[in-house]
């Protein structure tokens, strides 16, 4: 049985099947009971996490040809699959469950903030991304493009960035390099008011990061506050920890 691709939903699949087995490897340097795989296309991923004994696995997947497919092809599959958007689904499971996936391209910042809300629930996710996403996850302070994604997802999760991935290991090969991260829940997260507040600064600081964090985030601050020389830098030089630390400052 063949399937069609479409464009519209970003979809290259993986056909390298060292890729897959490395991902796979990466994902068994964790124990886990419970795993959820995002966007399992034509199914190169997915034959080997079937494979994983005494794992409870779910596919979610919004394209219902693939899910016809999948069904067909890995009969395992059968029950398993959720047939829906992944950015519109509550958790799968009731407990702690790790993610992975070969994840569409045109939502990969989406399913990283999706992540976000479920971190609760969400010790360890590897993720293949296209490479500049997952860069900017796992960018430190100071580098061209830590930004918005680097300091919330790095709030909640170190991130390690795993491999890179050629775009002759996909049919049909994106136009881009791909990478390969791991996100690890933090034991520790920085002290911060809020995760509101949080967001709130983080997101304003760096809406205009050319500029100076005294004009970028004047709306949240007194007057007084902003005389300190810290609002003299910009966005992109400020830790997470200083980030989180700032919003018991703000007005």
């Amino acid at each position: 049985m063949e399937y069609s691709l479409k464009k519209s939903l970003g979809q290259h699949f993986l056909k390298d099947e060292n890729v897959c087995k490395n991902i796979v490897a990466e994902l068994q340097k964790d124990s886990f009971e419970r795993l959820l795989e995002v966007g399992p296309g034509g199914g190169a991923l997915t034959k080997y996490l079937l494979q994983i004994p005494s794992v409870d696995f779910t596919a979610v997947e919004l394209d219902s040809e693939k899910v016809v497919f999948l069904e067909k092809t890995f009969p395992a599959i059968r029950g398993r699959i959720l047939n829906e958007n992944f950015l519109e689904i509550e958790p799968p499971f009731k407990e702690q469950f790790t993610v992975v996936g070969n994840f569409p391209y045109n939502i990969s910042t989406q399913i990283l903030f999706k992540v976000l809300e479920w971190k609760e629930q969400v010790p360890v996710v590897i993720g293949m991304f296209q490479k500049e996403v997952a860069e900017r996850a796992a960018s430190k302070e100071g580098s061209k493009v830590y930004g918005v994604l680097s300091v919330l997802v790095q709030a909640f999760y170190d991130v390690n960035y795993l491999f890179d991935v050629d775009p002759s290991c996909f049919n049909p090969p994106p136009k881009v390099m791909s990478g390969v991260i791991r996100l690890t829940r933090r034991e520790v997260v920085p002290e911060m008011r809020s995760e509101k507040a949080f967001f709130n600064l983080v997101k304003t600081a760096f809406n205009q990061r050319r500029k100076t964090l005294r004009n970028a985030v004047k709306s949240l601050f007194t007057a007084e506050e902003l005389k300190d020389e810290l609002f003299n830098k910009r966005a992109e030089v400020l830790s997470v920890e200083e980030f989180a630390a700032l919003t018991f400052r703000m007005a």
